[in-house]
């Protein structure tokens, strides 16, 4: 497998339809292909340089809860991890190699689905204000990464442009319909449960994710990325400490070396040193290790 990050990549004679911070999705007639390239963003810029195997990473981690989570929700997948892929593909077998997946094309949820266990990030800050995240009351008196009586579901929207934006269970109701969005809620904790309690065992926790599902024939299914370190917060389990922020198996050294610098964080991004870039990259397979339990 090359060590050269993938950035970029066109395949002439099949349509490209989006081109995402990470991802990149072609039209195959009857079914979307979704290819994970090795870009990097922090702060909403994309970054000059990448991360070597990233996009493996987070396809072959994909693929490995969409099995686990088979017979609790219904997926995109239309191919597992190791099946040949259709023929018109097969000319870019290399560079699709063990970071895409050919899906089913369903109607997105206008909604993402978002899990929170501990107290991180934005819902931390409101925490400190107001006792509250995402105006869901919670006991006085947690710290700062402390695991929550239980997890909560906190939606927002999706922008196009910008930052989502952080909406109440009632909004989201009003957005996709009560009955769609109760499933999507209750599937979301479910999940979310079910691969904290697994990913504990193997050493990591997971503090907070983002799911999407997507309608396929009238049915809510699972679709995206599931529980990869760049949709979730993974903390390493033998180093948590509530009361403090914790170290991470994402971007933890990119952000890190970023706040160093004199830049404001609009593009163009500055290029990342190659410590910066093998760190990573060593961060991303560990996770993926810790989690199936094999090298990728």
């Amino acid at each position: 497998m090359s060590s050269q990050p993938l950035l970029q990549l066109d395949l002439p004679g099949i349509p490209k339809i989006r081109s995402g911070k990470v991802r990149e999705i072609f039209d195959l007639g009857d079914a979307f292909l979704l290819v994970a390239t090795d870009r990097i963003s922090a702060f909403d810029v994309i970054m000059p340089n990448g991360i070597p195997r990233k996009g493996e990473v987070l396809t072959q981690i994909s693929h490995f809860w969409f099995e686990r989570f088979a017979s609790l929700v219904p997926n995109h997948l239309l191919a597992g991890a190791d099946e040949p892929l259709p023929a018109n593909l097969q000319p870019y077998s290399e560079k699709l190699a063990r970071r895409c997946m050919v899906v089913k094309k369903s109607k997105p949820l206008a909604i993402e689905c978002i899990v929170r266990g501990y107290l991180s990030g934005s819902g931390w800050k409101e925490y400190k204000q107001s006792q509250t995240v995402c105006g869901i009351k919670l006991p006085a008196g947690l710290k700062e990464s402390a695991e929550l009586p239980e997890p909560i579901f906190t939606p927002s929207t999706k922008a196009d442009a910008g930052h989502d934006e952080n909406i109440s269970f009632e909004q989201a109701k009003k957005i996709v319909g009560a009955e769609l969005a109760t499933q999507a809620r209750d599937l979301s904790i479910a999940i979310y449960s079910a691969a904290r309690d697994y990913a504990r065992e193997r050493g990591i926790i997971i503090a907070d994710t983002k799911f999407e599902f997507g309608l396929f024939d009238g049915k809510l299914i699972l679709i995206d990325e599931v529980l990869t370190p760049d949709s979730s917060r993974f903390w390493p389990a033998d180093e948590y400490e509530p009361g403090r922020g914790q170290p991470s198996f994402d971007k933890q050294f990119v952000r890190d070396y970023l706040e160093t610098l004199d830049w404001n964080k609009t593009p163009p991004g500055p290029t990342l040193p190659g410590e910066i870039v093998s760190k990573t990259s060593a961060k991303y397979l560990d996770a993926y290790e810790r989690l199936t339990g094999k090298k990728l």
